[in-house]
């Protein structure tokens, strides 16, 4: 196994700068998710760590080495893709064995291997059939079994379950955990999905804009996010936003008061919406309910606070009619307060 340093990568592709100077480090045996929406330089990120792109400037170093330069086949590490890229004309057994191969491993390696790796994603019933045999899930349990038959320091994955239906990715999503774990692959895992970040990782990197914004824990990045975009990013619903008046330190919600990193002006209050608790009108802040969504688990509310679009959750056993005012009462401990100007959450209350 090994680690990751990322140090300062840069990438431009002309005018365009795709990476804006990123570091990360990645310890050994962690499962890291590069997390953020389309367009935003995650990918190409991978393909650099991969040797599949050139930086602009920067280093890569695997296991204290730098790997700028090298080939992909020396940097130690594989490699699964989004649409799988199996090949159709091997059986499941010689599409796993292929690396080994490739590696020249003797026919007994290539056997204990590929059994190991088969046992892991439960494919050994399917190791005489081709890949048109299979489904979508067991075509990607075959690349990733490929992957971990060579036995990487680190393997890199490119949204790997987004061609999967629902169903199938939270069950391929159950079996990675499992499997990376007691494989112990430094693992670098590339999506879009909030949900896959947040089940699969040790730790997440958000990425904007060709930056990290913010890397921590899934529970670190949910309650105490770095900045608006991260805390509008994360989440389903996303966080709230609500711009509200400071006086005297203190902000103002009905008869609740709380202290604030400001002494005037204004400051914005970072609300998750299963956070509060329903109240008597007035008691904290008052939301207008444009519509109720029940959603069996809980009852979602879709309106404004203070004028401001605002989605907030209660249990199911509430009962709220659309165009009705509730009353919402907050919990001190789980409020984030972000700079109105630059968008940057003030550290928590000790």
């Amino acid at each position: 196994m090994a680690n990751i340093v990322i140090d300062n990568i840069k990438k431009s592709f002309g005018a365009f700068q795709a990476l804006k100077g990123v570091s990360l480090t990645i310890n050994d045996g962690e499962f890291v998710s590069l997390l953020g929406p389309s367009g935003c330089g995650k990918t190409t990120l991978l393909r650099i760590i991969a040797g599949l792109e050139t930086s602009t400037s920067g280093d890569v170093r695997i296991g204290e080495k730098s790997v700028i330069g090298l080939l992909p086949k020396d940097r130690g590490l594989a490699m699964v893709f989004q649409n799988y890229a199996v090949f159709p004309h091997m059986t499941v057994y010689e599409n796993v064995a292929f690396g080994l191969r490739m590696q020249k491993a003797d026919d007994a390696r290539v056997k204990k291997q590929v059994e190991k790796a088969a046992g892991l994603l439960h494919i050994e019933p399917y190791l005489d059939r081709y890949p048109n045999k299979l489904s979508g899930g067991q075509r990607q349990r075959v690349a990733v079994a490929r992957a971990l038959a060579v036995e990487p320091g680190v393997l890199l994955m490119d949204e790997p379950l987004s061609n999967l239906d629902a169903l199938l990715r939270l069950e391929m999503r159950t079996e990675l955990k499992t499997v990376l774990q007691e494989a112990g692959t430094t693992t670098i895992y590339v999506t879009h999905d909030q949900t896959e970040a947040m089940g699969l990782s040790d730790r997440i990197a958000v990425v904007h804009d060709g930056r990290i914004e913010q890397v921590g824990t899934p529970v670190e990045v949910y309650n105490h996010p770095a900045t608006r975009f991260v805390g509008g990013f994360i989440g389903n619903p996303p966080m709230n936003f609500i711009t509200m008046p400071v006086t005297g330190g203190q902000v103002t919600a009905g008869a609740q008061q709380f202290a604030v990193p400001a002494q005037g002006g204004e400051i914005v209050l970072g609300l998750r919406g299963e956070t509060v608790e329903r109240a008597p009108t007035g008691q904290g802040l008052d939301m207008q309910v444009r519509v109720a969504e029940p959603m069996g688990s809980h009852l979602l509310l879709t309106g404004s606070i203070l004028g401001q679009p605002a989605r907030v959750i209660l249990p199911a056993t509430e009962t709220v009619k659309n165009g009705e005012t509730v009353g919402l009462t907050l919990d001190p401990k789980r409020l984030t307060w972000l700079s109105p100007e630059s968008g940057v959450s003030y550290p928590a209350a000790a």
